[in-house]
């Protein structure tokens, strides 16, 4: 994993800043990038040499189905349109599930040279050492993290309401525009929480396993444990967490 994280984010450093073919995929601001592409080839070629019975899972290739316990869920560069605008909040995120249980997560931003990892039970460290989540005990003394999908489903308490309950109460609110990162952010203790309403297997997978490694509680919306196969996540420092879910869910006004 730390072989395959390494070399994706080789590309991206190589790129960022410089000429790049970008294309759109489906949808509004959904851009892929040639580094995308280029990290992407370079996480398989390292997984698949030691590795080519596994399943993957990648943002830009999709599934690569097989029969096996093991899946690498992949996103070559979370944060593509920070990249694209050379905005160096991004980076290659790989989680590693087995038998339906992410074991290993890793988030490389190698333009702030920050790689953060986590093993089952193991903990969680930031270049090699130890992190853990922050204290802060209420939701209205927190500093928070959110994203925006483009496409605003049709749904009771979404992302601009939301957002809205807390930025007039005064809560700083903050959208780095890559998941993986808020998510090591949290871990990292600067964020006290992180939530969103739309995400993706590859967005989460890493940074979940993170979190929690890093002493902080993930669950979807209703407060159940997080698959990172449902859209909805709250992440936070466990302290504020019960708070946070019911302003979510509009049942608690701050």
């Amino acid at each position: 994993m730390l072989k395959a994280t390494e070399a994706g984010a080789k590309e991206l450093q190589r790129f960022f800043n410089g000429e790049f073919k970008i294309s759109n995929k489906e949808g509004i601001n959904n851009p892929v990038t040639e580094a995308d592409l280029a990290s992407e080839k370079a996480i398989f070629a390292i997984i698949k040499k030691d590795f080519p019975e596994h399943f993957i899972l990648s943002e830009e290739a999709g599934e690569m189905e097989m029969d096996s316990e093991y899946k690498w869920i992949i996103d070559p560069i979370d944060g593509t349109i920070n990249f694209a605008n050379g905005i160096p909040i991004c980076c290659v995120s790989i989680g590693l599930e087995h038998k339906g249980e992410i074991i290993m997560g890793a988030v490389f931003n190698p333009i702030m040279n920050e790689f953060f990892f986590a093993e089952k039970g193991s903990g969680a460290t930031l270049n090699g050492e130890p992190i853990h989540v922050g204290d802060k005990a209420t939701v209205i003394k927190s500093c928070l993290a959110t994203g925006f999908p483009y496409t605003y489903l049709d749904m009771p308490n979404g992302p601009l309401q939301v957002f809205e309950r807390l930025i007039r109460k005064g809560v700083p609110v903050r959208r780095l525009g890559s998941a993986a990162l808020d998510l090591c952010w949290v871990a990292a203790g600067r964020f006290d929480g992180f939530y969103e309403h739309k995400l993706n297997a590859w967005d989460s997978a890493a940074g979940f396993l993170i979190v929690e490694e890093a002493g902080g509680k993930v669950t979807d919306f209703n407060g159940n444990y997080y698959s990172v196969y449902q859209p909805h996540l709250l992440a936070t420092n466990g302290k504020i967490h019960e708070e946070l879910l019911a302003v979510i869910n509009n049942e608690k006004d701050l």
